[in-house]
């Protein structure tokens, strides 16, 4: 697949279907799923949305850096550059300095030509030497647990009360735990991903979104659901790549919740983690504002480490894109609507707010 150049110094690929963006992901230490030509191609069938990357690296060599995002086209929010929509956050691949500065010169260049709003870049880690046209526009909390040295050294720094004594409680009432992929679990967990979202006041992502999740990235998703005499109480949906697992979504039914099965789910997806030689569970961003979720993944004995999305012009409009679009929309309403009312909302405004 022919590289376009950009400028002297950076080519722009199609991660799609240039193979040498897939082959230099599944060597890269510092790649996440976020970075997989599956995830990519999720936001592609699901949004519309046009992967792209950026490499220092001619036609014809091997990749040794590669910056991933994605156009985003939208009547309603504009046009911008994302890295990556609707990932917790997507590393900048690079091994010199002087290769991260030519990536950052090359989105903004592109992002200037092209009329768009702004850049976006979401890195787990701290940039050193960005220009100062990039500035912090999100701060997040990133968790993560270390799950070198056996399921016991592990479970042994779990929450007495909160999460050791729940998977027990879980465990005796004989809840069940069924995992794997396909149609049935997919609309399973979709069942009770709508009750959560109503629950909590938020539209649903599109039932297409995790059907395609699902199809493009294969044996590296999984969906874990904890069933109560046949009945579904609460699932999870994690992602495996590079010895990590990410703990993507969660849903449940409240009226089930004193029985633990979602502690029970990921204390299980951890054992069987740990027994494959995954060696980190990463729990994901989350807003310094969800303190209960903050404790929640700080139960497990995760660790905790600020992520700052950063943007190019900076902004001054406060909160997400995501927050911004979802204050907009009545709580009450979003609790209340018939189902149908719901998915339609969230059909027509995820794909405003990557």
């Amino acid at each position: 697949m022919p590289a376009r150049i950009l400028n002297s110094q950076v080519f722009e690929i199609d991660p799609l279907r240039d193979p040498r963006w897939q082959d230099y992901v599944l060597r890269s230490p510092q790649s996440s799923i976020f970075h997989t030509r599956g995830w990519l191609e999720a936001l592609h069938r699901t949004y519309g949305y046009e992967p792209v990357a950026l490499t220092t690296c001619g036609p014809r060599q091997e990749l040794t850096n590669g910056l991933a995002f994605c156009r985003i086209q939208s009547w309603l929010t504009g046009r911008r550059l994302v890295s990556l929509p609707f990932s917790d956050h997507c590393e900048p691949l690079f091994e010199s300095g002087e290769h991260l500065n030519q990536l950052i010169a090359g989105i903004q260049e592109l992002a200037s030509s092209e009329g768009c709003k702004y850049a976006e870049i979401r890195p787990s880690s701290r940039l050193i030497g960005m220009p100062n046209q990039w500035q912090a526009h999100e701060r997040y909390c990133l968790q993560r647990l270390d799950l070198r040295g056996g399921f016991e050294n592990v479970s042994r720094h779990f929450h007495r009360s909160c999460v050791q004594r729940r998977i027990r409680h879980a465990v005796k009432e004989g809840v069940a735990i069924v995992q794997g992929r396909g149609s049935e679990l997919e609309g399973i967990f979709y069942r009770l991903l709508l009750a959560t979202r109503r629950r909590h006041g938020l539209p649903p992502q599109p039932k297409a979104w995790f059907h395609n999740l699902m199809r493009c990235l294969g044996e590296s998703a999984t969906i874990h659901c904890a069933m109560k005499d046949d009945q579904p109480i609460a699932a999870i949906l994690t992602l495996e790549h590079n010895r990590t697992l990410l703990y993507k979504y969660g849903a449940s039914l409240a009226q089930f919740h004193k029985l633990g099965a979602v502690p029970y789910l990921i204390g299980d997806a951890i054992r069987n983690a740990i027994v494959r030689g995954i060696e980190q569970l990463d729990f994901g961003r989350s807003s310094y504002e969800d303190k209960n979720l903050i404790m929640f993944k700080e139960r497990w004995g995760a660790a905790r480490f600020q992520m700052s999305y950063l943007r190019s012009p900076a902004v001054t409009e406060q909160g997400s894109s995501e927050s911004l679009w979802l204050r907009r929309v009545a709580k009450s309403a979003c609790q209340h609507m018939p189902d149908r009312c719901l998915k339609a909302l969230g059909s027509l405004a995820y794909r405003h707010i990557g």
